[in-house]
C-alpha cells in the first residue's frame, strides 16, 4: 500500500493487520518444511522484491510469529551492509532491522533489532489492544499468527504475491482453518515470471 493510501478522512487511517504472504497457486506458503519465503517454485526478481521494499517501508509495525521471524533474522541483519549484495536488497535489510516488530512466541525471551516479545499463550487480547492503538497497517507474518487473529476477527486484509506454480502438498496460508472467509478485492497487479498481485479485505475487517 503507498503511503498516500493510509490516510483517511483527514487523518491517519486505525490500525489494520494485513497478512502478506508468497503463495502458490493454491495456496501454500511452502512445499517443504522450513522453506518458507525461500521454495525455489518462487520467482522473486529485482522488480517484485522493490515493490516488497516499498510496501514494507508504509508499514507503521510488523507482528511476525518465532519462525517467520527467525527466517527473517538469518538474512537480513547481515545484508543490510553486504555490498556483495544488490542494493535492493540491502535496502530490504535497512527497512526491516529498522521498523519496530513484535514477536510472538513462547520459547524466545529476547530479540534484537527493534524488537519486543509477545508470549504467544495471551498474544490475541495483546494484539487487539495494539490494533486499537495503532495508525497504519501492520503486517502480519506467519500462518499459525494469521489463522489466530483471523479466528478472533481482527484480520483486516491479505496481501499475497501469488507464483506461478502448483505444489500440491505443503503448508496452507491458513494452519487449520475450514471455515469459509470472504474476502472483496482492493488491488491488484503484475510483474515479471507471471507473479501477481492481490490485495484483499476480509469482511467485516477494517476496510
Amino acid at each position: 500500500m503507498a503511503v498516500a493510501d493510509r490516510y483517511h478522512s483527514g487523518g491517519l487511517m486505525p490500525g489494520r493487520f494485513v497478512y502478506w504472504m508468497n503463495v502458490s497457486l493454491d495456496l501454500r506458503i511452502e512445499h517443504a518444511p522450513g522453506e518458507q519465503g525461500g521454495g525455489s517454485w518462487m520467482r522473486i526478481g529485482e522488480p517484485l522484491h522493490r515493490e516488497f521494499n516499498r510496501r514494507a517501508r508504509a508499514l507503521s509495525l510488523m507482528v511476525q510469529g518465532r519462525t517467520t521471524f527467525e527466517i527473517m533474522e538469518k538474512f537480513w541483519p547481515a545484508a543490510r551492509d553486504d555490498t556483495s549484495l544488490p542494493d535492493f536488497l540491502r535496502e530490504y535489510g535497512r527497512i526491516w532491522t529498522s521498523m519496530p516488530k513484535v514477536l510472538v512466541t513462547r520459547s524466545r525471551t529476547g530479540a534484537e533489532h527493534n524488537t519486543r516479545i509477545l508470549r504467544a499463550d495471551d498474544a490475541v487480547g495483546e494484539l487487539a489492544e495494539l490494533r486499537a492503538r495503532a495508525d497504519g497497517d501492520i503486517g502480519v507474518g506467519g500462518a499459525t499468527l494469521a489463522t489466530a487473529l483471523l479466528r478472533a476477527g481482527l484480520l483486516d486484509e491479505l496481501l499475497l504475491f501469488t507464483h506461478p506454480a502448483v505444489l500440491g502438498a505443503g503448508r496452507p496460508l491458513f494452519d487449520g482453518h475450514d471455515e469459509p472467509v470472504e474476502l472483496d478485492l482492493l488491488e491488484q497487479d503484475r510483474f515479471d515470471d507471471g507473479v501477481t498481485l492481490h490485495r484483499y479485505a476480509v469482511r467485516n475487517g477494517r476496510a
